[in-house]
């Protein structure tokens, strides 16, 4: 049973929060872009977004940390890790695969996961011992990782291409492409909670923030599926990463091991 009802159910607050600004904005005329640093999209949606679930941060748990995209980072054992919207850029362009990420992390461990796609309109949630679960048009339910034991059967997502030549191995990546029966490129939040569903099998993600991710190493977990980055480690801030239902990870990180 979990011990972290009342941090999933502000985690759940939150992302009400989000939904009602980013719903809001999503196709808007005068939406506003920028771009950071890093050459990456952010839109005013974004900021207003982290900066409200900051406010209600500070309202209900002022001696919380948070870590969150826009804003930056406070230090702290208990972190609220929040992603105001994954999938800028199909947010951007009217695509309607985006959500806003929350993860409770605690002593560098993440224990309350919630995912919010409200465009789609599902929600993924999950808490350290509760297990997970989503809500669709019809209804919440409990989720669970599909039973697929081979990669020969096994369906593979990623996110572009692309960032697997920049940094980890384009290579490496094909030979987990050829060995399983099906690839997308589903991309982002969506492919992690597909996984979580049991819909596919294996999300791999060769570069990630630690806030495009948290939420999913207890949601997976949860599910019955396994979390790591790409040696193998669990950890949700080692820069990528890779979800699974568990009975084909092993194969997949042998494939995916670099020279």
């Amino acid at each position: 049973m979990s011990t972290h009802g009342a941090d999933l159910e502000l985690a759940l607050r939150l992302a009400e929060v989000a939904d009602a600004i980013t719903s809001t904005r999503f196709r808007a005329h005068d939406l506003v872009v920028d771009r950071k640093p890093d050459r990456t999209p952010v839109t005013d949606a974004d900021v207003a977004v982290e900066d409200a679930m900051r406010s209600l941060l500070a309202a209900e748990r002022p001696d919380d940390a948070i870590v969150g995209e826009e804003r930056g980072a406070t230090e702290g054992a208990r972190q609220w890790v929040i992603d105001p919207i994954d999938g800028t850029k199909n947010f951007l362009r009217g695509v309607p695969v985006w959500a806003t990420l929350i993860a409770l992390v605690v002593d560098g461990t993440p224990v309350v996961g919630v995912v919010s796609a409200p465009a789609l309109g599902r929600r993924w949630w999950a808490s350290a011992g509760g297990g997970a679960f989503m809500s669709d048009g019809s209804g919440e339910r409990r989720i669970s990782v599909s039973g697929v034991r081979s990669l020969e059967d096994a369906y593979l997502s990623t996110t572009h291409l692309g960032s697997w030549v920049e940094y980890h191995s384009r290579e490496a990546y094909l030979r987990l492409v050829d060995a399983c029966w099906e690839n997308r490129a589903f991309g982002d939040f969506y492919q992690h909670c597909l996984v979580a569903e049991g819909a596919i099998d294996l999300a791999a993600e060769a570069i990630v923030n630690p806030w495009d991710v948290a939420p999913f190493q207890v949601l997976v977990t949860e599910a019955g599926g396994t979390f790591t980055d790409l040696s193998g480690v669990a950890a949700y801030d080692r820069g990528n990463a890779l979800t699974s239902n568990g009975l084909v990870h092993s194969a997949a990180l042998e494939l995916l091991k670099l020279p």
